[in-house]
């Protein structure tokens, strides 16, 4: 799959870039704050260019964190003070996405 428009991505690293401390966004919602359907390409932009990034305040649907990064990103909703839901999934939380959720 060819990396995403160049345009785009810095799009979306701007907002990613933006989202404080605790608080998280959907790849859906980061989407739509560009007015953008798009939810998997900006999974694709952090994929390709997000590791300078707060990855971690991304999320898959439901709070879940990034496929695959659920232990790396652990240590960081801690820091930060995420709220977290502890669950029966393989990953053994999700974040409470109603509860950090950001609104600009």
């Amino acid at each position: 799959m060819p990396a995403p428009d160049r345009g785009f991505a810095e799009a979306v690293l701007a907002v990613v870039d933006d989202i404080p401390a605790g608080q998280v966004l959907s790849y859906g919602d980061v989407a739509a704050m560009l007015g953008s359907r798009g939810a998997r390409a900006v999974g694709q932009v952090m994929a390709y260019y997000g590791s300078a990034s707060p990855w971690w305040r991304v999320l898959r649907a439901g709070g879940h964190p990034p496929r695959g990064l659920a232990a790396r990103a652990l240590p960081y909703y801690t820091a930060e003070g995420t709220p977290l839901i502890s669950t029966t999934t393989d990953d053994g939380y999700r974040v409470d996405y109603a509860a950090a959720r950001w609104r600009p």
